[in-house]
Protein backbone atom coordinates (compact mmCIF):
# COMPACT_ATOMS: atom_id res chain seq x y z
CA UNK A 1 0.00 0.00 0.00
CA UNK A 2 1.54 3.33 -0.58
CA UNK A 3 1.08 5.86 2.05
CA UNK A 4 2.91 8.89 0.83
CA UNK A 5 2.47 9.85 -2.88
CA UNK A 6 6.31 9.76 -4.07
CA UNK A 7 7.24 7.23 -6.38
CA UNK A 8 10.84 6.90 -5.14
CA UNK A 9 13.26 7.13 -2.25
CA UNK A 10 15.06 9.89 -4.09
CA UNK A 11 11.66 12.04 -4.62
CA UNK A 12 11.15 11.44 -1.15
CA UNK A 13 14.51 12.88 -0.49
CA UNK A 14 14.27 15.69 -2.65
CA UNK A 15 11.33 16.90 -0.86
CA UNK A 16 12.80 16.49 2.64
CA UNK A 17 15.99 18.35 1.38
CA UNK A 18 13.28 21.09 0.08
CA UNK A 19 11.92 21.10 3.55
CA UNK A 20 15.23 21.64 5.00
CA UNK A 21 14.51 18.54 7.44
CA UNK A 22 17.80 16.93 7.17
CA UNK A 23 19.65 20.23 8.38
CA UNK A 24 16.81 20.24 11.48
CA UNK A 25 17.89 16.60 11.83
CA UNK A 26 21.71 17.57 12.26
CA UNK A 27 20.95 20.07 14.71
CA UNK A 28 18.98 18.41 16.49
CA UNK A 29 21.31 15.65 16.96
CA UNK A 30 24.41 18.08 17.34
CA UNK A 31 22.12 19.52 20.43
CA UNK A 32 20.87 16.33 21.69
CA UNK A 33 24.29 14.99 22.10
CA UNK A 34 25.31 18.25 24.29
CA UNK A 35 22.48 18.18 26.27
CA UNK A 36 23.48 13.99 27.15
CA UNK A 37 27.03 15.02 27.84
CA UNK A 38 26.03 17.90 30.44
CA UNK A 39 23.57 15.77 32.21
CA UNK A 40 26.16 12.89 32.41
CA UNK A 41 29.20 15.84 34.05
CA UNK A 42 26.57 17.32 36.01
CA UNK A 43 23.98 15.24 37.59
CA UNK A 44 26.64 12.99 39.17
CA UNK A 45 28.08 15.66 41.17
CA UNK A 46 24.93 17.62 41.96
CA UNK A 47 23.60 14.32 43.40
CA UNK A 48 20.64 13.77 40.89
CA UNK A 49 19.24 10.02 40.74
CA UNK A 50 19.85 7.65 37.86
CA UNK A 51 16.02 8.28 36.97
CA UNK A 52 16.88 11.99 35.94
CA UNK A 53 19.49 10.90 33.35
CA UNK A 54 16.92 8.24 32.18
CA UNK A 55 14.53 10.60 31.87
CA UNK A 56 16.33 13.06 29.64
CA UNK A 57 17.59 10.29 27.52
CA UNK A 58 13.58 9.27 27.17
CA UNK A 59 12.98 12.86 26.17
CA UNK A 60 15.98 13.17 23.50
CA UNK A 61 14.46 10.56 21.82
CA UNK A 62 11.18 11.23 22.12
CA UNK A 63 11.82 14.82 20.51
CA UNK A 64 13.79 13.27 17.41
CA UNK A 65 9.95 12.67 15.45
CA UNK A 66 8.36 15.93 17.11
CA UNK A 67 11.25 17.65 15.76
CA UNK A 68 11.02 15.88 12.25
CA UNK A 69 7.35 16.81 12.22
CA UNK A 70 8.12 20.10 12.58
CA UNK A 71 10.75 20.78 9.98
CA UNK A 72 8.19 18.99 7.42
CA UNK A 73 5.31 21.18 8.78
CA UNK A 74 6.84 24.78 9.30
CA UNK A 75 10.04 26.61 7.85
CA UNK A 76 12.43 27.55 9.79
CA UNK A 77 13.62 31.07 8.24
CA UNK A 78 15.82 33.57 8.89
CA UNK A 79 12.63 36.02 9.75
CA UNK A 80 11.25 33.47 11.93
CA UNK A 81 9.24 30.20 11.50
CA UNK A 82 6.35 30.16 9.07
CA UNK A 83 4.17 27.45 7.90
CA UNK A 84 5.26 25.91 4.71
CA UNK A 85 2.82 26.76 2.34
CA UNK A 86 4.44 26.27 -1.10
CA UNK A 87 3.49 22.82 -1.60
CA UNK A 88 6.11 20.78 -4.46
CA UNK A 89 3.38 19.33 -6.93
CA UNK A 90 4.69 15.88 -6.27
CA UNK A 91 3.45 16.31 -2.89
CA UNK A 92 -0.21 17.28 -3.73
CA UNK A 93 -2.90 14.21 -3.62
CA UNK A 94 -2.96 14.57 -7.58
CA UNK A 95 0.72 13.34 -7.54
CA UNK A 96 -0.59 9.93 -7.59
CA UNK A 97 -1.98 10.71 -10.94
CA UNK A 98 0.45 10.16 -14.38
CA UNK A 99 1.71 14.31 -14.98
CA UNK A 100 2.82 15.54 -18.25
CA UNK A 101 3.83 18.30 -19.86
CA UNK A 102 3.60 19.31 -23.73
CA UNK A 103 6.49 21.51 -25.14
CA UNK A 104 5.75 23.47 -28.36
CA UNK A 105 6.70 21.62 -31.37
CA UNK A 106 10.02 23.08 -33.25
CA UNK A 107 9.49 24.33 -36.71
CA UNK A 108 11.58 22.35 -38.88
CA UNK A 109 10.39 24.05 -42.00
CA UNK A 110 12.90 25.31 -45.31
CA UNK A 111 11.20 29.07 -44.81
CA UNK A 112 10.82 29.04 -40.29
CA UNK A 113 7.32 30.97 -40.95
CA UNK A 114 5.23 27.61 -39.43
CA UNK A 115 6.00 28.70 -36.04
CA UNK A 116 1.71 29.26 -35.33
CA UNK A 117 0.84 25.91 -37.07
CA UNK A 118 3.39 24.43 -35.12
CA UNK A 119 2.74 25.61 -31.26
CA UNK A 120 -1.14 25.00 -32.41
CA UNK A 121 -0.72 21.12 -33.26
CA UNK A 122 1.32 20.45 -29.44
CA UNK A 123 -1.55 22.90 -27.81
CA UNK A 124 -4.34 20.64 -29.67
CA UNK A 125 -2.55 17.75 -28.39
CA UNK A 126 -1.99 19.16 -24.82
CA UNK A 127 -6.16 20.51 -25.29
CA UNK A 128 -7.00 16.84 -25.86
CA UNK A 129 -5.16 15.48 -23.05
CA UNK A 130 -6.02 18.15 -20.38
CA UNK A 131 -9.64 16.19 -21.06
CA UNK A 132 -8.88 13.21 -19.12
CA UNK A 133 -9.07 13.57 -15.78
CA UNK A 134 -6.68 10.84 -15.30
CA UNK A 135 -3.60 12.61 -16.25
CA UNK A 136 -2.19 15.92 -14.59
CA UNK A 137 -1.49 18.20 -17.57
CA UNK A 138 0.61 21.14 -17.16
CA UNK A 139 -0.87 24.10 -18.14
CA UNK A 140 -0.25 25.85 -21.96
CA UNK A 141 1.06 28.68 -20.19
CA UNK A 142 3.48 26.95 -18.24
CA UNK A 143 5.49 24.26 -20.70
CA UNK A 144 5.33 26.80 -23.85
CA UNK A 145 7.85 28.72 -21.84
CA UNK A 146 10.35 25.71 -22.98
CA UNK A 147 11.04 25.22 -27.09
CA UNK A 148 11.76 21.51 -27.47
CA UNK A 149 15.23 21.03 -27.84
CA UNK A 150 16.04 23.97 -25.89
CA UNK A 151 17.30 22.27 -22.83
CA UNK A 152 17.54 19.25 -20.82
CA UNK A 153 14.40 17.34 -20.17
CA UNK A 154 14.81 16.16 -16.75
CA UNK A 155 15.24 20.02 -15.84
CA UNK A 156 12.53 21.35 -17.49
CA UNK A 157 10.39 18.51 -16.15
CA UNK A 158 11.49 19.17 -12.46
CA UNK A 159 10.77 22.71 -12.73
CA UNK A 160 7.74 21.64 -14.32
CA UNK A 161 6.67 19.53 -11.63
CA UNK A 162 5.73 16.29 -14.74
CA UNK A 163 6.68 13.06 -14.77
CA UNK A 164 6.83 12.99 -19.03
CA UNK A 165 7.22 15.43 -21.05
CA UNK A 166 6.39 15.11 -25.09
CA UNK A 167 8.37 17.38 -27.44
CA UNK A 168 8.22 16.88 -31.24
CA UNK A 169 8.80 19.17 -34.21
CA UNK A 170 6.96 19.95 -37.25
CA UNK A 171 8.06 20.13 -40.95
CA UNK A 172 5.49 21.37 -43.23
CA UNK A 173 6.35 22.69 -47.03
CA UNK A 174 3.76 23.01 -49.48
CA UNK A 175 1.03 19.90 -49.11
CA UNK A 176 3.07 17.85 -47.39
CA UNK A 177 4.07 17.51 -43.40
CA UNK A 178 6.03 15.83 -41.44
CA UNK A 179 5.56 15.13 -37.69
CA UNK A 180 7.78 13.71 -35.20
CA UNK A 181 6.86 13.45 -31.39
CA UNK A 182 8.81 12.18 -28.67
CA UNK A 183 7.88 10.98 -24.90
CA UNK A 184 10.49 10.93 -23.05
CA UNK A 185 10.48 9.85 -18.98
CA UNK A 186 11.72 12.64 -16.38
CA UNK A 187 13.69 10.75 -13.91
CA UNK A 188 15.44 9.04 -16.60
CA UNK A 189 15.60 11.25 -20.07
CA UNK A 190 15.05 7.69 -21.82
CA UNK A 191 12.07 7.46 -24.73
CA UNK A 192 8.70 6.29 -23.53
CA UNK A 193 7.04 6.50 -26.93
CA UNK A 194 8.13 8.04 -30.17
CA UNK A 195 6.75 8.23 -33.99
CA UNK A 196 7.20 10.02 -37.10
CA UNK A 197 4.66 10.57 -39.37
CA UNK A 198 4.51 11.30 -43.11
CA UNK A 199 1.41 12.57 -44.76
CA UNK A 200 -0.34 15.39 -46.65
CA UNK A 201 -0.98 18.61 -44.38
CA UNK A 202 -4.99 17.83 -44.53
CA UNK A 203 -4.17 14.46 -42.48
CA UNK A 204 -2.58 16.47 -39.87
CA UNK A 205 -6.07 15.99 -37.44
CA UNK A 206 -5.44 12.44 -37.66
CA UNK A 207 -2.21 12.52 -36.69
CA UNK A 208 -2.74 15.08 -33.50
CA UNK A 209 -5.56 12.41 -32.58
CA UNK A 210 -3.11 9.29 -33.12
CA UNK A 211 -0.55 10.79 -30.85
CA UNK A 212 -2.71 12.54 -28.10
CA UNK A 213 -4.01 8.55 -27.92
CA UNK A 214 -0.98 6.69 -28.17
CA UNK A 215 0.24 9.29 -25.25
CA UNK A 216 -2.48 8.44 -23.30
CA UNK A 217 -2.49 4.75 -23.48
CA UNK A 218 1.29 5.07 -22.59
CA UNK A 219 0.95 6.90 -19.39
CA UNK A 220 -2.66 4.83 -18.72
CA UNK A 221 -3.52 1.43 -18.02
CA UNK A 222 -6.70 1.72 -19.38
CA UNK A 223 -9.06 4.57 -21.09
CA UNK A 224 -12.53 4.42 -20.54
CA UNK A 225 -14.77 5.07 -23.81
CA UNK A 226 -15.47 8.48 -23.34
CA UNK A 227 -12.26 9.50 -22.75
CA UNK A 228 -11.55 7.34 -25.71
CA UNK A 229 -13.86 9.64 -27.65
CA UNK A 230 -12.49 13.03 -26.08
CA UNK A 231 -9.17 12.78 -27.31
CA UNK A 232 -10.57 15.04 -30.60
CA UNK A 233 -8.25 17.89 -31.08
CA UNK A 234 -10.20 19.94 -33.17
CA UNK A 235 -14.14 20.36 -34.32
CA UNK A 236 -13.03 20.98 -37.56
CA UNK A 237 -12.58 18.93 -41.30
CA UNK A 238 -10.82 21.50 -43.19
CA UNK A 239 -6.97 22.66 -42.70
CA UNK A 240 -7.48 25.85 -44.27
CA UNK A 241 -9.99 26.82 -41.75
CA UNK A 242 -7.81 25.26 -39.11
CA UNK A 243 -5.06 27.21 -40.22
CA UNK A 244 -7.12 30.62 -40.00
CA UNK A 245 -8.18 29.19 -36.22
CA UNK A 246 -4.63 28.70 -35.38
CA UNK A 247 -3.39 32.16 -36.62
CA UNK A 248 -6.05 33.99 -35.12
CA UNK A 249 -5.44 32.27 -31.47
CA UNK A 250 -1.97 33.51 -31.76
CA UNK A 251 -3.05 37.30 -32.34
CA UNK A 252 -5.67 36.74 -29.77
CA UNK A 253 -2.84 35.88 -27.17
CA UNK A 254 -1.44 39.04 -27.18
CA UNK A 255 -4.10 41.05 -25.97
CA UNK A 256 -3.70 44.26 -27.77
CA UNK A 257 -6.37 46.07 -29.63
CA UNK A 258 -4.66 45.62 -32.79
CA UNK A 259 -3.86 42.03 -32.25
CA UNK A 260 -7.52 41.69 -31.35
CA UNK A 261 -8.76 42.98 -34.63
CA UNK A 262 -6.19 40.62 -36.40
CA UNK A 263 -7.72 37.88 -34.61
CA UNK A 264 -11.07 38.72 -35.48
CA UNK A 265 -10.28 38.70 -39.00
CA UNK A 266 -8.70 35.13 -39.18
CA UNK A 267 -11.47 33.80 -36.97
CA UNK A 268 -14.08 35.10 -39.46
CA UNK A 269 -12.41 33.78 -42.18
CA UNK A 270 -12.03 29.96 -40.49
CA UNK A 271 -16.23 30.35 -40.22
CA UNK A 272 -16.00 31.25 -43.93
CA UNK A 273 -14.04 28.20 -44.47
CA UNK A 274 -16.40 26.47 -42.49
CA UNK A 275 -19.15 27.84 -41.01
CA UNK A 276 -19.77 24.97 -38.12
CA UNK A 277 -16.20 24.99 -36.65
CA UNK A 278 -17.52 25.54 -32.99
CA UNK A 279 -13.69 26.99 -31.68
CA UNK A 280 -13.90 29.23 -34.61
CA UNK A 281 -16.66 30.73 -33.61
CA UNK A 282 -15.88 30.52 -29.99
CA UNK A 283 -12.51 32.80 -30.71
CA UNK A 284 -14.73 35.12 -33.04
CA UNK A 285 -17.07 35.80 -29.90
CA UNK A 286 -14.21 36.17 -27.64
CA UNK A 287 -12.73 38.65 -29.44
CA UNK A 288 -15.91 40.97 -29.29
CA UNK A 289 -16.37 40.51 -25.67
CA UNK A 290 -12.51 41.43 -25.45
CA UNK A 291 -13.61 44.46 -27.73
CA UNK A 292 -16.03 45.50 -25.44
CA UNK A 293 -13.96 44.88 -22.19
CA UNK A 294 -10.94 46.15 -23.34
CA UNK A 295 -11.94 48.88 -26.16
CA UNK A 296 -15.65 50.19 -26.76
CA UNK A 297 -18.70 49.06 -24.79
CA UNK A 298 -20.79 49.66 -28.11
CA UNK A 299 -23.37 47.62 -28.87
CA UNK A 300 -22.72 46.19 -32.02
CA UNK A 301 -19.68 44.18 -30.56
CA UNK A 302 -22.29 43.35 -27.21
CA UNK A 303 -24.63 41.75 -30.11
CA UNK A 304 -21.83 40.12 -31.93
CA UNK A 305 -20.36 38.31 -28.82
CA UNK A 306 -24.18 36.97 -28.01
CA UNK A 307 -24.60 35.32 -31.58
CA UNK A 308 -21.50 34.01 -31.77
CA UNK A 309 -21.20 32.39 -28.67
CA UNK A 310 -24.64 31.39 -28.92
CA UNK A 311 -23.75 29.33 -32.49
CA UNK A 312 -20.89 28.03 -31.05
CA UNK A 313 -23.24 25.72 -28.26
CA UNK A 314 -25.37 25.13 -30.54
CA UNK A 315 -22.55 23.09 -33.10
CA UNK A 316 -20.55 21.41 -29.76
CA UNK A 317 -22.85 21.72 -26.56
CA UNK A 318 -19.94 19.29 -24.60
CA UNK A 319 -17.17 21.60 -25.53
CA UNK A 320 -16.01 23.45 -22.63
CA UNK A 321 -14.28 26.68 -24.39
CA UNK A 322 -17.75 27.01 -25.90
CA UNK A 323 -19.35 27.22 -22.31
CA UNK A 324 -16.73 29.51 -21.22
CA UNK A 325 -17.15 31.59 -24.49
CA UNK A 326 -20.84 32.01 -24.05
CA UNK A 327 -20.26 32.97 -19.94
CA UNK A 328 -17.63 35.91 -21.45
CA UNK A 329 -20.84 36.79 -23.38
CA UNK A 330 -22.96 37.33 -21.00
CA UNK A 331 -20.25 39.12 -18.40
CA UNK A 332 -19.74 41.79 -21.11
CA UNK A 333 -23.55 42.30 -21.27
CA UNK A 334 -24.02 42.11 -17.35
CA UNK A 335 -26.08 38.87 -17.05
CA UNK A 336 -23.98 37.51 -14.61
CA UNK A 337 -26.56 34.61 -13.46
CA UNK A 338 -26.02 33.52 -17.28
CA UNK A 339 -22.29 33.83 -16.91
CA UNK A 340 -21.56 32.28 -13.88
CA UNK A 341 -23.98 29.34 -14.81
CA UNK A 342 -21.98 28.86 -18.17
CA UNK A 343 -18.81 28.81 -16.44
CA UNK A 344 -19.85 26.21 -14.21
CA UNK A 345 -20.51 23.89 -16.93
CA UNK A 346 -17.17 24.52 -18.55
CA UNK A 347 -15.48 23.69 -15.38
CA UNK A 348 -17.57 20.82 -15.17
CA UNK A 349 -16.94 19.70 -18.55
CA UNK A 350 -12.51 20.82 -18.11
CA UNK A 351 -11.67 21.44 -14.72
CA UNK A 352 -8.49 22.65 -15.90
CA UNK A 353 -9.77 25.27 -18.40
CA UNK A 354 -8.22 28.51 -17.00
CA UNK A 355 -10.54 30.76 -18.23
CA UNK A 356 -13.86 29.37 -17.16
CA UNK A 357 -12.10 30.54 -13.40
CA UNK A 358 -10.54 33.71 -14.33
CA UNK A 359 -13.57 35.29 -16.01
CA UNK A 360 -16.15 33.40 -13.43
CA UNK A 361 -13.79 35.43 -10.59
CA UNK A 362 -14.34 38.88 -12.52
CA UNK A 363 -17.93 37.90 -12.84
CA UNK A 364 -18.24 37.52 -9.07
CA UNK A 365 -15.87 40.79 -8.60
CA UNK A 366 -18.60 42.95 -10.58
CA UNK A 367 -21.04 41.86 -8.15
CA UNK A 368 -19.02 42.74 -5.42
CA UNK A 369 -18.74 39.46 -3.79
CA UNK A 370 -15.00 39.89 -2.99
CA UNK A 371 -14.46 36.47 -0.90
CA UNK A 372 -15.61 34.29 -3.80
CA UNK A 373 -13.84 36.41 -6.30
CA UNK A 374 -10.55 35.70 -4.37
CA UNK A 375 -11.20 32.09 -4.07
CA UNK A 376 -11.81 31.66 -8.04
CA UNK A 377 -8.83 33.93 -9.07
CA UNK A 378 -7.03 31.78 -6.14
CA UNK A 379 -8.05 28.41 -8.14
CA UNK A 380 -7.21 30.19 -11.69
CA UNK A 381 -3.35 30.33 -10.53
CA UNK A 382 -3.66 26.67 -9.28
CA UNK A 383 -4.61 26.04 -12.91
CA UNK A 384 -1.71 27.95 -14.61
CA UNK A 385 0.74 28.97 -12.19
CA UNK A 386 2.67 31.32 -14.10
CA UNK A 387 -0.54 33.32 -14.75
CA UNK A 388 0.02 36.70 -13.24
CA UNK A 389 -3.28 38.69 -14.10
CA UNK A 390 -4.83 35.71 -11.33
CA UNK A 391 -2.42 36.63 -8.68
CA UNK A 392 -2.02 40.26 -9.05
CA UNK A 393 -5.74 40.92 -9.05
CA UNK A 394 -5.99 38.32 -6.18
CA UNK A 395 -3.50 40.30 -4.40
CA UNK A 396 -5.81 43.90 -4.86
CA UNK A 397 -8.53 41.92 -3.28
CA UNK A 398 -7.18 41.05 -0.49
CA UNK A 399 -5.67 44.72 0.36
CA UNK A 400 -8.72 46.23 -0.36
CA UNK A 401 -10.44 43.39 2.52
CA UNK A 402 -7.84 44.43 4.90
CA UNK A 403 -5.74 41.79 4.48
CA UNK A 404 -2.88 42.93 4.36
CA UNK A 405 -0.49 40.09 5.97
CA UNK A 406 -2.10 37.63 3.19
CA UNK A 407 -1.62 40.74 0.29
CA UNK A 408 1.78 41.02 1.43
CA UNK A 409 2.34 37.08 1.40
CA UNK A 410 0.55 36.35 -1.73
CA UNK A 411 2.27 39.79 -3.63
CA UNK A 412 5.92 38.47 -2.94
CA UNK A 413 4.48 35.04 -5.13
CA UNK A 414 2.62 37.83 -7.50
CA UNK A 415 6.20 39.97 -8.21
CA UNK A 416 8.27 36.31 -9.45
CA UNK A 417 5.63 35.48 -11.35
CA UNK A 418 5.45 38.87 -13.26
CA UNK A 419 9.20 38.76 -13.58
CA UNK A 420 9.01 35.40 -15.15
CA UNK A 421 6.54 36.03 -17.50
CA UNK A 422 8.42 39.35 -18.33
CA UNK A 423 11.70 37.20 -18.97
CA UNK A 424 10.07 35.38 -22.11
CA UNK A 425 7.41 38.80 -22.97
CA UNK A 426 8.94 41.47 -22.33
CA UNK A 427 6.52 43.72 -24.43
CA UNK A 428 3.58 42.80 -22.51
CA UNK A 429 2.42 46.56 -20.84
CA UNK A 430 -0.61 44.24 -19.07
CA UNK A 431 2.15 42.47 -16.89
CA UNK A 432 3.58 45.64 -15.98
CA UNK A 433 0.71 47.81 -14.73
CA UNK A 434 -0.83 44.75 -12.66
CA UNK A 435 2.26 44.29 -11.56
CA UNK A 436 2.93 48.07 -10.11
CA UNK A 437 -0.37 47.33 -7.96
CA UNK A 438 1.36 44.17 -6.43
CA UNK A 439 5.03 46.04 -6.06
CA UNK A 440 2.63 48.81 -4.35
CA UNK A 441 1.43 46.39 -1.76
CA UNK A 442 5.18 45.53 -0.89
CA UNK A 443 6.22 48.86 -0.61
CA UNK A 444 8.45 48.88 -3.58
CA UNK A 445 7.02 52.60 -4.96
CA UNK A 446 10.12 53.50 -6.81
CA UNK A 447 10.00 50.36 -9.01
CA UNK A 448 5.91 50.22 -9.23
CA UNK A 449 5.98 53.73 -10.83
CA UNK A 450 8.62 52.77 -13.07
CA UNK A 451 6.72 49.85 -14.46
CA UNK A 452 3.33 52.12 -14.55
CA UNK A 453 5.79 54.81 -16.92
CA UNK A 454 7.05 51.75 -19.02
CA UNK A 455 3.66 50.61 -19.31
CA UNK A 456 1.83 53.84 -20.93
CA UNK A 457 5.29 54.02 -23.16
CA UNK A 458 4.53 50.74 -24.40
CA UNK A 459 0.58 51.38 -24.84
CA UNK A 460 0.40 55.43 -24.95
CA UNK A 461 -3.75 54.89 -25.34
CA UNK A 462 -4.74 52.01 -23.96
CA UNK A 463 -7.64 52.58 -21.45
CA UNK A 464 -7.05 49.64 -19.56
CA UNK A 465 -3.38 50.87 -18.92
CA UNK A 466 -4.96 54.44 -17.97
CA UNK A 467 -7.21 52.86 -15.25
CA UNK A 468 -4.82 50.65 -13.62
CA UNK A 469 -2.45 53.47 -13.22
CA UNK A 470 -4.93 55.72 -11.93
CA UNK A 471 -5.91 52.46 -9.20
CA UNK A 472 -1.57 52.19 -8.42
CA UNK A 473 -2.00 56.25 -8.20
CA UNK A 474 -4.76 56.68 -5.86
CA UNK A 475 -3.45 53.78 -3.75
CA UNK A 476 -0.33 55.99 -3.37
CA UNK A 477 -1.83 59.17 -2.70
CA UNK A 478 -1.53 60.95 -5.83
CA UNK A 479 -5.31 61.83 -6.43
CA UNK A 480 -5.26 64.46 -9.22
CA UNK A 481 -2.71 62.53 -11.16
CA UNK A 482 -5.23 59.47 -10.39
CA UNK A 483 -8.45 61.72 -11.56
CA UNK A 484 -6.53 62.66 -14.53
CA UNK A 485 -5.82 59.28 -16.26
CA UNK A 486 -8.96 57.65 -14.88
CA UNK A 487 -10.77 60.43 -17.20
CA UNK A 488 -8.04 59.55 -20.02
CA UNK A 489 -9.71 55.73 -18.99
CA UNK A 490 -13.06 56.63 -19.35
CA UNK A 491 -12.21 59.14 -22.80
CA UNK A 492 -10.29 56.44 -24.56
CA UNK A 493 -12.74 53.25 -24.28
CA UNK A 494 -14.15 50.82 -21.98
CA UNK A 495 -14.82 51.55 -18.22
CA UNK A 496 -17.13 48.90 -15.99
CA UNK A 497 -19.22 51.07 -14.15
CA UNK A 498 -19.60 47.57 -11.38
CA UNK A 499 -15.64 46.98 -11.54
CA UNK A 500 -15.07 50.74 -11.28
CA UNK A 501 -17.63 50.84 -8.04
CA UNK A 502 -16.30 47.84 -6.46
CA UNK A 503 -13.03 48.57 -6.98
CA UNK A 504 -11.06 49.42 -4.05
CA UNK A 505 -7.76 51.17 -5.34
CA UNK A 506 -10.03 53.69 -5.94
CA UNK A 507 -11.40 54.40 -2.58
CA UNK A 508 -9.56 57.53 -1.93
CA UNK A 509 -10.60 59.09 -4.95
CA UNK A 510 -15.07 58.41 -4.04
CA UNK A 511 -15.42 62.10 -2.16
CA UNK A 512 -13.88 63.75 -4.75
CA UNK A 513 -16.54 65.28 -7.38
CA UNK A 514 -14.63 64.70 -10.36
CA UNK A 515 -14.81 61.05 -9.63
CA UNK A 516 -18.76 60.86 -9.15
CA UNK A 517 -18.96 63.11 -12.34
CA UNK A 518 -16.74 60.76 -13.86
CA UNK A 519 -18.90 57.13 -12.32
CA UNK A 520 -22.34 59.36 -13.57
CA UNK A 521 -21.00 59.75 -17.20
CA UNK A 522 -20.25 55.74 -17.21
CA UNK A 523 -23.26 54.89 -16.37
CA UNK A 524 -24.84 56.85 -19.04
CA UNK A 525 -22.59 55.40 -21.82
CA UNK A 526 -23.34 52.11 -20.60
CA UNK A 527 -27.12 52.42 -20.59
CA UNK A 528 -26.88 53.78 -23.70
CA UNK A 529 -25.27 50.67 -24.83
CA UNK A 530 -27.56 48.54 -23.64
CA UNK A 531 -30.86 50.20 -24.52
CA UNK A 532 -29.16 49.69 -28.06
CA UNK A 533 -28.64 46.05 -27.16
CA UNK A 534 -30.71 43.27 -28.30
CA UNK A 535 -29.85 40.33 -26.02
Amino acid sequence: MKILPFNSWSELSAELKRRRVYPIIAGYAVVAFIVLQIGEITFGPLGLPNWVMVGLIVVVILGFPVAVVLAWVFDITPTGIRRDSATSPLAKDTAARPSIAVLPFVDMSPEKDQGYFCEGVAEEILNALAKIRQLNVAARTSSFQYKSGAGDVRDIGSELGVESILEGSVRKSQNRLRVTAQLVKVSDGYHLWSKSFDAEVEDVFTIQDEIATCIAESLLETLTPSEQSAIKTTSSTDVSAYEYYLRGRQFFKRFRKMDIEHARQMFREAIKIDSEFALAWAGYADCHSFLVMYVDPQASYREEANRASKRALELSPDLAEAHASRGLACLVCEEYDGAEEEFKKAIDLNPCLFEAYYYYARTRFHRGDMDMAAELFKKAADVDPTDYQSRCLRVQILRGMGRIDDAIEEAQEAVAVVEGHLKWNPDDARAYHLGAGTLVVLGDTDRAKRWLHRAIEMAPDDPVVFYNVACNLATLGEKDKALDYLERAVEHGAVSVAWMRNDEDLASLREDTRYAELLRHVEELEQAASSTTDH
